[in-house]
């Protein structure tokens, strides 16, 4: 008998309670429903595809806009003993065919793609071969052309998950505005998905806002030393800041390492996972 979504939480995600919407969101999903899951960052988005994943059988095709993402899902499904497979980056062709015979004739319940490459011939033909149990858009606002982070890729993707019968689409944001929603829905042809919204109010968190100043990079080093034993992310305008104010707070004493997309792939995972593994 297999488990329940309540069991697969506690056993293999070693959590003891749903958040807000969770449970809800998984079971519009079980129940093969379209759903729209708008869930402030930090409340457990990835579980609500996550467990109704585990709970049936086939696999479900996560889409997600950023290799660095799809890079820590896997890593952190991995270290839960789930199988799981991605094709994403500058991957041969070997690689691409091992991580999709693996997805057909193996136990894989994840697997990880950028939206570029669900467009691709080759991966649209072979994923129609496969018991797919569901299609997750990750980062669900990228299909807006009114999100922020707009992706043009994202359009194209109800072509290709039609392509894959009444498999039930789940996209996930923290981000989306009344206009946004409406667009994703309308994109994807999904009127008729459930929509879960959770409340953005986040007492955990608290903003400052202070005067710049002509010693910014004194400051940021004083800010830094009176936060001792913290972690924190600094976000530059250009490259050439990033790597600057990396070398500043090395001079001074301060564990950081740069992190932009003009790093080459293998410096750039290694900086993400220090800062994941809090070295």
């Amino acid at each position: 008998m297999s488990l329940s979504p309540k069991e697969i939480l506690n056993s293999v995600f070693h959590h003891d309670e749903f958040r807000a919407y969770q449970e809800e969101i998984i079971d519009s999903v079980l129940n093969k429903k379209h759903t729209l899951g708008i869930l402030p960052t930090g409340l457990g988005k990835s579980l609500c595809y996550q467990i109704p994943a585990v709970v049936q059988d086939g696999l479900a095709i996560v889409v997600s806009p950023l290799v660095a993402l799809i890079s820590d899902q896997i890593k952190r499904l991995q270290k839960l003993n789930i199988k799981v497979a991605g094709i994403y980056g500058n991957m041969k062709q070997e690689q691409i065919d091992i991580a999709l015979d693996n997805c057909k004739y193996g136990e894989v319940k994840f697997l990880f793609l950028a939206p570029e490459r669900l467009s691709s011939l080759l991966i649209k033909t072979r994923i129609k071969q496969m018991n797919v149990s569901m299609i997750v858009l990750d980062e669900a606002h990228c299909i807006s052309e009114w999100g922020h982070d707009f992706r043009p890729e994202y359009r194209n993707l109800k072509n290709s998950i039609k392509l894959l019968g009444n498999a039930p689409v789940i996209g996930l944001t923290a981000t989306a505005t009344p206009k946004v929603q409406e667009d994703i829905l309308k994109n994807l042809e999904m009127a008729d998905a459930n929509t879960f919204k959770a409340s953005f109010n986040r007492p955990n968190l608290f903003y400052e806002v202070r005067t710049k100043t002509k010693n910014i990079e004194s400051d940021i080093i004083r800010f830094i030393k009176q936060n001792k034993g913290k972690s924190g992310i600094i976000y530059c305008l250009s490259r050439k800041k990033v790597e600057s104010i990396a070398q500043v707070l090395q001079v001074n004493g301060i564990s950081a390492v740069p992190y932009h997309a003009g790093l080459d792939a293998k410096t750039r995972a290694k900086h993400q996972d220090m800062f994941l593994m809090e070295d």
